[in-house]
């Protein structure tokens, strides 16, 4: 298997090798003839327009086939038969459930005020990550007599469900449903196991915690739509449930153990693979734009030695030759992925 993978790398670096042969080949080649004839410098001068209008060409390609890939790329992570846009939405639904949660009343009185003004600006990441000591106020908190059986914990946890971002503090008045969810925030979702509270307070300990947590006290038209919302994410594993405490524990299982590893690994997959292919062509629109068109046109302005011209003529020559040799693989493999 090894021996394979070799073999394709190596078989893949051939057109990048003869193309830097021939550069150098060029380059040379091009010095020794404006050596052993001067006139050939005037030559390469009447020239220059039209290799600038090579590159700039060239580099337009290269820079549309970029633009158009992204685009591309956004319409394929919208389309509804996307696996990645099917598990963003189910996502959203499951942050729509926690919203609802977070401004219900089922938290003890007191539990808000006591994380959202007491406690203004502390995350539950830095509450997880308190060791660091980036937080005294994680720290504050931790060593906080707590009078709410420790559900404010929870709260914390939920709140930082309705995230975007890692180091974000506060939900937003309009909490925000993304197309796409960056990979920083999924990331601390899944370090700290983010969605096991639910389990954790529903389930496992949910006889410590009943009278701390009050279902019943959630109104009616939001349970409804809470159940209609799970269905949604999941009609197989929440058909037969009813708003409880197993719904919930069934819930945040689903989110830790289901839901997050996999929208993680497709959104890693796509933005891996995606940027790497564009990064290699950026490279070649950034080298076509510095090398075949900005020197050369420094050469005419500030009259350059001939040596720039020569090794921007090579360059460009070179890159073309590239492009031409390694096109077909490239599109091929572009067009399985």
């Amino acid at each position: 298997m090894s021996k394979k993978l070799f073999l394709k790398n190596y078989f893949s670096l051939i057109p990048l090798v003869f193309s830097g042969l021939l550069c150098i080949a060029l380059i040379f080649f091009l010095y020794q003839k404006i050596e052993t004839s001067p006139a050939f410098s005037e030559i390469l001068q009447n020239q220059t327009s039209l290799f600038i209008a090579i590159s700039g060409f060239t580099a337009f390609i290269l820079l549309g086939y970029i633009v158009l890939s992204i685009f591309g790329m956004k319409r394929v992570i919208l389309s509804g038969d996307n696996q990645l846009s099917e598990l963003v939405k189910k996502m959203n639904s499951v942050r729509k459930i926690i919203e609802i949660i977070i401004e219900s009343k089922l938290w003890l009185p007191g539990v808000k005020n006591f994380i959202d003004e007491e406690f203004e600006g502390l995350s539950f990441f830095e509450v997880k990550e308190f060791y660091k000591g980036k937080s005294k106020l994680a720290i504050e908190f931790l060593q906080e007599k707590k009078a709410y059986h420790e559900t404010e914990t929870l709260y914390l946890e939920l709140k930082s469900l309705l995230y975007t971002e890692p180091k974000q503090k506060k939900i937003t008045s309009d909490v925000v449903y993304p197309e796409q969810y960056k990979i920083e925030i999924l990331e601390k979702w899944l370090e700290h196991k983010v969605g096991s509270g639910l389990w954790y307070y529903f389930g496992y300990k949910f006889g410590d915690y009943k009278d701390s947590l009050d279902l019943d006290a959630v109104y009616e038209r939001h349970q409804d739509k809470i159940m209609t919302l799970a269905n949604d994410i999941n009609s197989e594993l929440f058909e037969d449930s009813s708003f409880n405490e197993v719904f919930f524990s069934k819930l945040g299982e689903y989110i830790n153990k289901d839901l997050l590893p996999k929208l993680f690994q497709a959104q890693s997959k796509i933005k891996s693979g995606f940027s790497i292919s564009l990064q290699y062509i950026y490279v070649l629109f950034a080298s076509l734009v510095l090398i075949g068109v900005v020197i050369p046109l420094l050469s005419i302005l500030f009259q350059l030695p001939s040596i720039a011209l020569i090794c921007s003529f090579s360059f460009v020559i070179s890159i073309l030759f590239f492009m031409l040799v390694a096109a077909l693989p490239f599109l091929s493999k572009s067009a399985n992925n």
